[in-house]
């Protein structure tokens, strides 16, 4: 007799056999029935103990809260950029926000005449809650120094989202559109004489462009904000751009040609 798992699998066999027309010794059967059902453990409902176990994480949910209203709202109070930082760190609007180590706010020289916006954090700046600080920032790094220009100097650098997307895709519109009222605040408070737009990204969210990164750059533009600030603005290539294809860093060294001769004539 094969060693059954229980006796309702041993009964399901016995009534298999029977219909295939084995013959069968029912006493027996039905002996090993009643053993097997008296050694079964009886399963009681037991109260699971949730002491020291991690709490779920609170469902974000935006309902019908006017983020944009609200980060509208937030930029306007804030009359440093100390305290426009703080306003964008504490903002729950947008829900990259949730999935994200640092927000992402500006790095280099508050109240430079030059604000480089690119299009948001990587996984480098991620992590260490600095812009442009991977590959691709080490490489602007490199052609800020062409043209006589630092972030520890006299540039300061920013973003049009300040929360990393997961696998770094480009931010959607609303996730642009929930940070534009800081970025907006952002350039009022810091007063810059010219704006780089790196990328598609913000050279087509600022200029509110259909266009792409190679009709816009090279072209000088004006940026005005709800504000009233009017401020010059020069889209280029991104560096992860040129990273991937070097051969357009000579469109890049005449962009780069061109920011510095208005920045002169800009005084």
């Amino acid at each position: 007799m094969p060693n059954l798992a229980s006796s309702d699998a041993l009964k399901a066999l016995t009534d298999w056999w029977l219909d295939m027309g084995v013959e069968v010794d029912s006493a027996r059967i039905d002996a090993l029935m009643r053993e097997m059902k008296a050694s079964e453990p009886v399963l009681k409902p037991v109260k699971a103990d949730t002491k020291g176990a991690p709490k779920a994480a609170p469902r974000r949910t935006r309902g019908p809260t006017d983020w944009v209203a609200e980060a509208t709202r937030a930029a306007a109070a804030c009359d440093s950029m100390d305290a426009l930082k703080a306003a964008i760190e504490a903002f729950d609007g947008c829900p990259l926000k949730a999935t994200c180590e640092h927000t992402v706010v500006y790095d280099g020289v508050v109240g430079a005449d030059l604000m480089v916006i690119g299009e948001g954090p990587g996984a480098d700046e991620d992590r260490r809650g600095l812009p442009f600080v991977g590959k691709a920032g080490q490489l602007l790094d490199r052609m800020l120094a062409a043209i006589g220009r630092s972030r520890t100097e006299n540039t300061f650098i920013t973003n049009v989202n300040y929360w990393r997307p997961a696998g770094n895709r480009n931010p959607d519109a609303e996730e642009l559109d929930v940070c534009r009222p800081f970025v907006d605040r952002m350039v009022e408070l810091g007063k810059p004489k010219l704006i780089i737009a790196t990328g598609g990204v913000p050279a087509k969210a600022l200029l509110g462009s259909d266009d792409g990164i190679m009709k816009l750059r090279g072209t000088e533009y004006t940026f005005t904000t709800p504000g009233g600030a009017s401020i010059p603005l020069i889209p280029i290539l991104h560096p992860a751009y040129l990273l991937r294809r070097p051969q357009d860093k000579s469109r890049a060294w005449r962009d780069l040609l061109l920011i510095e001769k208005r920045l002169t004539e800009l005084g």
